[in-house]
C-alpha cells in the first residue's frame, strides 16, 4: 500500500526492547509469513464502513491498529518477511514439533498414519503468541504503548500479555464472564506477565454498562467483550486495540504453523498430507494450519482436504449466514463479510471458550464459501471424549478448542481402510482448563 506512511519510531526504552539481540536463530524457524490473498481465485471481499458501508481505507483503522498491520490487512503479495526480532522471538518455541501419533493409531486400531502439529508448548500454552509477538512488536515500533483485547477461554489474553511484557507494552483485556469466572488461572497467567483482566461486561465502559443494564445474569460473549476492548483503545490515544482472532493479518501471523508442517511433513516422508483437521473459533488456528496446503493445492494441483471444526453450540460456518456483520455487539467494529449467527448472538457457556465466537475470520468463511474447505460441527460431548482418548495415548492432554479437531479425525481415521496421511492441528495443552475434562474422565 503506497499510501500507507512507514510506522514511527518510539523513544529511549521502547526502542531498545525492539532491537535484535543478535543471536543466531534456527533456520528451521520461518523467515516470512505466507499471504493466500496472493493465491485464491477471488479475493476477499472488502471491509466496509459501518457507516458508509464503503470500503474501509487506512485512515478508517488508524485509530485502533498502527499502520504495519493496516498494510498486512489487505496485502496481496505471497509472502512478508518477518522482523528479526520477532523471529528471535519465535525461536523461543519454534519451529512447534510435528508428532506422529503411533499410539493412538494403534488405539484407534486404523491402518491411517496420524500426524498432530503441537502448538502447546509455547509460553503462554497454545498457539496465539505466534500474533501476539507480531502484533506487539508493531504497535510498539509505532510508539503506542498500551493493547487492549478480548479473550474467550483466556489462552489469547494471556498470550498478549505475554507480549506486551517481553516488548514493553502495558496490556488490558476483558475476558467473557463465563470464562472468567470458570478459568481463574488463566486470569492470573495474564496478571504473572503483568497484564490487567476484566470480567466482560463490566461496569468500565459505557458498551458494558449498557448490557448490564439490559442483560444483568448474561454469561457473556467475545462480542460484548470486543465491544469492551475496542471502545477503551479508541478513547485512549496512546492505547490501540489487539484482536486474536478473524482478522487477515492474523491469519497471516498463524502460516507458520503449516509452513513449518509442510517442511516436516516432507522431512517424514508424508509430503502430501490426504486431509487436514483444525478447530475454529474466530479461525486463526485453522488458517495458521491450513492456509500454506490451501496454496499449495491452488499453485500445483494437490488435493489435501481441509476440514474446519466447530462447536455444535457455536456453529457459524455450518449454520449460520454467509453476509456482513459486525464483528461486536455494539457495532464499534467494521463489517465484515463472513459466516454468522448474528453479533447478538450469546452461545452457551460451553467448555471451549475459545471457539465461541457468533463469526468466522472473512478469509475462512471466503475459502469455505468457495468450496476450498469443508466444515463439521462437532458437539462437546464427543470433544472431550475425543480429548481423553488422545491423552491416555499420547500423553498430552489437549485444550478443549482442540479436541474438536481431535474428534473429527478420529472418527474420520475409525473409518479409513488405507495408510491414508491425516494432520491434526493441535492448537493448545489443556493443562490450566482441567476442570473442564471432569465429567469426562
Amino acid at each position: 500500500m503506497s499510501d500507507v506512511p512507514a510506522p514511527a519510531a518510539p523513544l529511549g526504552a521502547e526502542r531498545r526492547s525492539l532491537e535484535p539481540l543478535g543471536f543466531e536463530i534456527p533456520s528451521t524457524v520461518p523467515t516470512h509469513w505466507y499471504n493466500l490473498n496472493a493465491d485464491l481465485p477471488e479475493p476477499v471481499p472488502p471491509h466496509l464502513h459501518p457507516g458508509t458501508r464503503e470500503p474501509l481505507g487506512p485512515e478508517d483503522l488508524a485509530p485502533l491498529f498502527p499502520m504495519a498491520l493496516i498494510a498486512q490487512e489487505v496485502a496481496t503479495e505471497r509472502y512478508i518477511e518477518i522482523p528479526q526480532t520477532v523471529r528471535e522471538i519465535y525461536s523461543l518455541w519454534r519451529p512447534a514439533p510435528l508428532i506422529r501419533a503411533h499410539r493412538l493409531e494403534r488405539v484407534l486400531g486404523t491402518p491411517a498414519r496420524i500426524y498432530y502439529k503441537y502448538e502447546g508448548q509455547s509460553p503462554a500454552g497454545s498457539h496465539k503468541p505466534n500474533t501476539a509477538i507480531a502484533q506487539a512488536y508493531y504497535n510498539a515500533l509505532e510508539g503506542t504503548t498500551k493493547l487492549t483485547t478480548e479473550t474467550g477461554a483466556g489462552q489469547w489474553g494471556a498470550s498478549l500479555s505475554l507480549a506486551g511484557a517481553l516488548l514493553g507494552l502495558t496490556v488490558e483485556v476483558w475476558q467473557v464472564r463465563s470464562s472468567y469466572d470458570a478459568k481463574p488461572y488463566r486470569r492470573f497467567q495474564m496478571e504473572a506477565y503483568g497484564g490487567v483482566c476484566h470480567s466482560s461486561p463490566s461496569d468500565l465502559t459505557d458498551s458494558g454498562r449498557a448490557i448490564l443494564a439490559a442483560t444483568p445474569d448474561t454469561t457473556g460473549s467475545l462480542g460484548m467483550a470486543i465491544s469492551e476492548a475496542v471502545e477503551a483503545a479508541a478513547k485512549d490515544p496512546q492505547a490501540h486495540y489487539s484482536l486474536g482472532s478473524v482478522l487477515n493479518h492474523v491469519m497471516l501471523h498463524q502460516t507458520v504453523i503449516g509452513q513449518e508442517a509442510l517442511v516436516q511433513l516432507a522431512e517424514a516422508g508424508d509430503p502430501v498430507p490426504d486431509i487436514v483437521f483444525g478447530c475454529a473459533g474466530g479461525g486463526s488456528n485453522l488458517a495458521g494450519l491450513t492456509f500454506p496446503f490451501l496454496g499449495r493445492n491452488l499453485r500445483e494441483g494437490t488435493t489435501t482436504g481441509l476440514v474446519a471444526c466447530e462447536p455444535a453450540a457455536c456453529p457459524s460456518l455450518t449454520q449460520g449466514t454467509y453476509r456482513y456483520d459486525h464483528g461486536d455487539v455494539a457495532g464499534l467494529t467494521p463489517l465484515l463479510k463472513m459466516h454468522t449467527l448474528g453479533a447478538d448472538f450469546v452461545p452457551p457457556a460451553i467448555h471451549a471458550g475459545g471457539l465461541r465466537y457468533h463469526g468466522m475470520s472473512p478469509m475462512v468463511s471466503h475459502a469455505v464459501n468457495l468450496g476450498l474447505m469443508e466444515a463439521v460441527a462437532v458437539e462437546q460431548d464427543e470433544a472431550f471424549r475425543a480429548g481423553v482418548t488422545f491423552a491416555r495415548a499420547e500423553g498430552i492432554i489437549p485444550a478443549p478448542e482442540s479436541t474438536h479437531a481431535v474428534s473429527a479425525a478420529i472418527a474420520h481415521a475409525r473409518a479409513a481402510t488405507t495408510d491414508e496421511v491425516i494432520l491434526i492441528g493441535l492448537s493448545g495443552n489443556g493443562v490450566l482448563d482441567l476442570p473442564s475434562y471432569a465429567d469426562y474422565v
